[in-house]
C-alpha cells in the first residue's frame, strides 16, 4: 500500500475512534489541550502562516469529536494558542506543552489529544516530520508511547 494511502487510511481510522468517543470527550482540560496541540501542530514547521492557521481553524470547527464544544470558543483558544507561540516560541511551547500534559493522568483524553494532533497534521495529505516531532514531543509529556501511534 503506498504511502499516502496507509496515512489516510491511520487519520480517517482515528478520526473514527475520535468521534466514537465524543460524547466521554468533554472536560475543559481536554478543551484546552486539544486546541494546545492543533496550535502545536499548525507551528510545527516554526513558522505560523496565516492561510494554514485559517485551515486548522477550519478544520477544528468541521471536527466531529469536538462538536461538543461552541466552536467559536474553540477557535478562540486555538488563535490564543497561536499567539502565544508566536510572541515567543520557546516559553509559548513551554506553555502549549504544560496546557497538552493537564490531561496526562486521563488515558482516554490523552490518546484524542494524540489523535487530534495526528488528525490535524495528515488533513492535508502529509504528515510532515516537524508534525511528526512536535505529536512525539506532546505523547512524552503525556506519558503515552509513541509506538502505539506508530511515531
Amino acid at each position: 500500500m503506498p504511502l499516502w494511502d496507509k496515512l489516510k487510511q491511520s487519520v480517517q481510522q482515528m478520526q473514527t475512534q475520535l468521534t466514537a468517543r465524543k460524547d466521554s470527550l468533554t472536560s475543559e482540560a481536554f478543551r484546552d489541550a486539544s486546541m494546545a496541540m492543533c496550535a502545536l501542530v499548525a507551528a510545527a514547521d516554526g513558522t505560523i502562516d496565516r492561510s494554514e492557521t485559517r485551515r486548522v481553524a477550519q478544520l477544528i470547527v468541521d471536527n466531529e469529536a469536538l462538536r461538543g464544544f461552541d466552536k467559536n470558543d474553540l477557535q478562540r483558544r486555538f488563535h490564543d494558542y497561536i499567539d502565544v507561540l508566536r510572541t515567543d516560541t520557546r516559553s509559548g511551547k513551554a506553555r502549549v506543552m504544560k496546557d497538552i500534559a493537564a490531561v496526562r493522568g486521563k488515558p482516554d483524553e490523552a490518546r484524542a489529544v494524540v489523535q487530534i494532533g495526528i488528525v490535524i497534521g495528515g488533513a492535508d495529505g502529509r504528515f510532515d516530520p516537524t508534525e511528526r516531532a512536535v505529536v512525539r514531543e506532546a505523547c512524552v509529556a503525556l506519558g503515552i508511547a509513541r509506538a502505539d501511534f506508530g511515531l
